[in-house]
């Protein structure tokens, strides 16, 4: 029989990812959707369903008859994160008490604060410096929670996303413009400063094949992706630069002074700047739990992706 998933945040970055490989891989998907009509003339093989991920009742519903939960929403531009994050996780939860599906997590590198860096790995202690960070902790604290009641949980973290239909990302409002040739690169790290980044495409395959291997898989299970690691900063720009035909292209600085003018009237400003400690400080999850797993982890060469990424966003 087919499995069936319902996909929570099926026009994100990291949920459509999802949508569209478990689509690929033979799987009935439903997503719920203000405006499900408009939504389904995407034609990505997803039953769109009329419903909101703030009430309980239209979640519970779809989940039902499903064996896996995608939770890839979040609120846009980072607006009420502190009141809409925290009540969709209790839906989702809800929603897989009452149908046993189990609850796929994207994860973050927030939860963690300078006590656990360089090196993370699953069982670093999580003392996070900022307001979404907090949130971040909250949101795995109550999914372990309810794991005590047999509600089961995937949570896989990896670093900065970056791939071709991300427009919330580091790499599209950090290092390039997307609509537009590039003819700039900026840089948001220190110089010297490793930084840890994840392919879009290789983060929604590893979790597809986590999810595939179910039987390996604890009640409550955390994964970690090594993704690509920019030891001093410099492999990323080399990357986006040769994929652009100009390798002689340099990275700037990039406007942090600008981040914090109008951090008091820009949400998306102000969540940046509350990140600039990760740029500041070498940071590497640990993938050693996953490879246990699946043996390896799946990655598309840089050069690749970064090529596939900036054709994504319009910028070559």
């Amino acid at each position: 029989m087919k499995k069936t998933a319902l996909v929570l945040g099926a026009t994100g970055g990291i949920g459509g990812e999802v949508a569209r490989l478990l689509v690929a891989r033979g799987w009935n998907v439903k997503a719920l959707h203000r405006d499900p009509q408009r939504a389904a003339k995407s034609g990505d093989g997803m039953q769109w369903l009329a419903g909101d991920a703030m009430n309980r009742d239209d979640v519970v519903s779809a989940a039902q008859g499903t064996q896996l939960i995608v939770h890839a929403v979040n609120p846009p531009g980072y607006r009420n994160w502190g009141a809409l994050v925290v009540p969709m996780i209790d839906n989702s939860i809800a929603a897989a008490r009452a149908s046993g599906a189990r609850i796929l997590l994207p994860g973050t590198v927030y939860n963690y604060g300078p006590d656990a860096f360089p090196i993370i790995d699953e069982e670093s202690p999580q003392r996070p410096v900022t307001r979404k960070g907090a949130i971040r902790v909250e949101l795995e604290a109550r999914l372990q929670a309810a794991a005590a009641d047999g509600v089961r949980t995937l949570i896989v973290r990896a670093g900065d996303f970056f791939g071709p239909k991300v427009g919330n990302s580091w790499f599209a409002q950090g290092l390039v413009k997307p609509g537009k040739p590039l003819t700039a690169i900026s840089y948001p790290g220190s110089a010297g400063i490793g930084h840890q980044w994840a392919y879009l495409p290789d983060v929604a395959e590893t979790m597809v094949r986590l999810v595939e291997n179910e039987d390996k898989l604890e009640t409550f299970a955390r994964f970690q992706m090594e993704g690509h690691w920019d030891a001093d900063g410099t492999r990323m720009v080399a990357a986006i630069a040769n994929a652009a035909g100009k390798p002689e292209l340099k990275a700037g600085a990039f406007p942090w002074w600008l981040m914090a003018l109008a951090s008091p009237f820009v949400a998306v400003f102000r969540e940046l700047r509350e990140m600039r400690y990760l740029w500041q400080q070498p940071v590497l999850m640990s993938n050693k739990r996953l490879v246990q797993v699946l043996g390896a982890e799946p990655r598309t060469p840089l050069d690749v992706a970064v090529k596939r990424t900036l054709a994504g966003l319009g910028a070559i």
